[in-house]
Parts: structure tokens; sequence; C-alpha cells
């Protein structure tokens, strides 16, 4: 996709850049995306049509069969669950759905907050602190390790390269990455077999084992691969995006000071206004396709962009004002939308909302340790997140 990807002002802030894109048309076509040109999704309803058609695939073996690439993506990540469609992703889906329901979630609560707690338990006021370094990426990391069973003595090894998978500007790392991840995640199904235990992951090696039907191998490593990236990847994007943007409205700020049930409700239009997800990944057209009013032919790919989705004025009155009071904030795309919606969201809302109620309840003076406009932010495609988030507590 032709996007600015190096430029530190888009990376910054791409809103502007959304905004000049949809008002030439909520659905445009691109001059090119490798191997066909393609689509891109700014507007709110027709990104929301888009997530949710039917005619759109995100069987990508399928649109690759027969085609040239330099890429050695691992099978693990390049054919992962959410590269499928029904009746496989279906069948996958249903194995892992009840590790994330609000139940399940409220159960892992306890945990989550304990080990927030003791994240933040040696800051002290006027220190300076990475919050993504220090809180944002040990706290979902750790919860997804522990979720699946993944031995902490690797989870280091697995953060490495679970990030590797998101340089947008190194093919070849991310490669390299995808190759590490599976092998590594490999090693640890044979590990649970030999060692059960009570963790997710060793539920899906006994589904595996006792009716292959359910699930092969490969999709078993697959779907490890995933849980754990997707497990934590966005969740550390999303904490360290509202923390800013909180920083850089005060008088919202002081809304969950003076009220921290707020923070709950509040979670909706941060993830609203600065969405961890710059752009979907990717689906194609099969057939041809109407989205909104423009016609995808067949072939084609189509990049929804839940960030530019989320500011469009014509479903968010004021889109780029943060207003923790806003009635309609839960309808944003951040989670996506339709059968391929994050199934980890309850999750995610609980990770971002304990990170802050930890915080502003514990450091009232919490301020940016530097200008908003030196921060440094990820190259990614996928994932709209800062590299660092340094403040004095």
């Amino acid at each position: 996709m032709s996007t600015p990807f190096q430029d530190p002002d888009f990376l910054r802030d791409p809103y502007p850049t959304y905004e000049a894109l949809r008002r030439n048309g909520a659905v445009q076509k691109l001059p090119g995306t490798g191997h066909k040109a393609g689509y891109v999704v700014t507007g709110y309803s027709e990104a929301k049509q888009a997530l949710a058609d039917p005619g759109l695939s995100k069987d990508t073996a399928r649109f690759f069969a027969g085609k040239e690439t330099s890429r050695s993506l691992h099978p693990a990540v390049s054919q992962n669950m959410l590269a499928t469609d029904p009746p496989d992703h279906t069948r996958l889906r249903r194995l892992i759905t009840k590790a994330f329901t609000p139940g399940a979630v409220d159960r892992l609560r306890p945990y989550i907050v304990d080990l927030a707690d003791e994240l933040l338990e040696s800051w002290m006021p006027g220190d300076q602190v990475d919050i993504i370094e220090s809180l944002a990426i040990p706290l979902p990391v750790t919860v997804i390790c522990q979720l699946l069973g993944v031995p902490a003595a690797d989870w280091d090894r697995v953060r490495a390269w679970s990030r590797d998978l998101f340089a947008a500007d190194d093919p070849q790392r991310i490669d390299t990455a995808s190759h590490a991840l599976a092998e590594f995640m490999a090693a640890l199904v044979s590990a649970k077999r030999r060692s059960p235990d009570d963790a997710l992951l060793f539920a899906l090696v006994a589904a595996r084992d006792s009716d292959g039907d359910q699930l092969t191998e490969q999709e078993l490593v697959s779907l490890a691969v995933l849980l754990l990236v997707a497990g934590h990847e966005t969740t550390t994007a999303a904490i360290g995006n509202a923390v800013l943007a909180l920083l850089q409205h005060p008088d919202q700020l002081e809304l969950l000071r003076s009220d921290p049930n707020r923070i709950e409700s509040a979670v909706d239009e941060l993830l609203r206004y600065d969405s961890a997800v710059a752009i979907a990944t990717w689906r194609w057209a099969p057939e041809h396709v109407r989205v909104g009013e423009t016609d995808i032919p067949a072939g084609s790919p189509v990049f929804v962009s839940p960030g530019a989705a989320n500011r469009d004025p014509a479903r968010f009155a004021d889109p780029n004002r943060l207003d923790l009071e806003r009635g309609d904030a839960h309808a944003h795309l951040a989670f996506g939308h339709g059968i391929h919606r994050c199934l980890g969201a309850p999750l995610a809302r609980a990770e971002v909302a304990t990170a802050l109620r930890v915080l502003l309840t514990r450091f009232p003076e919490l301020r940016l340790a530097q200008p908003a406009d030196q921060l440094r932010w990820r190259h990614s495609r996928l994932i709209h997140g800062l590299e660092s988030l340094p403040v004095l507590l």
C-alpha cells in the first residue's frame, strides 16, 4: 500500500492524511500494491461494511497462489486464523473463544491488577519513566504469556520477535522473526505434550491430539503464534496512545482523576480517538464486489483503516476532539467488526483500563517529560503506536 510510513509527521499524526484521503472519496483506488492495484477504505460506514462483507476474503494463501514473491514468511504467520475464511475460520475461532469471553477476563482481572501494581511498585513521584517500556509492554506481554503457558525465561525473546514482525521497513527482519517464533512455538507445543499443565496452549494441544479434525499440527502452531502476538502488540500501542491523549487533554484527564470510576467507559473514546490499528489485516475480492459507492474489481486487495473510520465526521460529531463523555464512542472500529472482530477485545479493554487506573490514582502529577512532537513513533503499517513515552511522575 502506498502510504508515507517513513514520514515522521505521518507516523506522529496520520489523521490529516486520512482526512484528505476521505475528502476525495471514502473508498479510493491506490496506484499499486505489488500484484494488482488495490483500494483503501477510510469512511466509517464503508469500513464497517468491508470488515463484515463475505464478498471480501481473508484467504491470502489463495490470493498469492501461483504468484511469485521474494518473501519467506513462515506459514504459521502467513496462514493464520486471520488469513482464513469460513468454515476454517469458524472452526479455529471456536477453539479459543471461551478463553476471552467477558466472564473469563473478569476472572483474570485480579491478576492483571496485581501485575500492574507490581510493575509500578518501585516508581516514585518525581521519577522519569518510559510508559511503553515499563508498563505498556510488560503488562500485556506477561498476561498473554501466562495465559498461554510461555515460560518466563522466554518472555524477552518472544517480545523481541513479536516486535520484529511489525517492522514495516524491513521485510527480511519480518520473515526472520516469523520463522523464529514458529520454531519456538513448535518446540513449546512439544514441551506441553511431555509436561501437561492448565494453560491455554496445552488445551489446544489436547484438542489437536484428541481429534485431528479439529486442528492440524500446523494450525495449532499458527494459532498459538497468533494469540501470542495479537495478544499484546495492539494493547501496548493502545495503552501508550491513551496515556498520551490524556496528557495532551488536561480537561479530560481531570475528569478521570476526579472520578476514576469513569475509566472503564472512557476506554471506548480513547480507542476511537487514537486507534492502535492503523490498517486492518488486508482483504481481497475473489469476485466483483461493491463497497459503498465504489466497485471493486475481482482480484483487488482492499485495505480498511479503522483509524481513519473512527475519525469520520459522518459518524462521529467533531471527531478530532477527545470527549470522554461522548455517548456513541462504543461504535468505534478499533477492534474491527464482523466475524473477524478482535477476539481479545475484552482482555485488551481490561488491560488498558487497569493501566490507566493505577497510573492516575498513584501519580496525580503525571506529565510528559518531553514535547509531544519529539516523541518517537513505530514504523509499522498495521500498528499506530509509540516507540517510547517518557513521563515525569
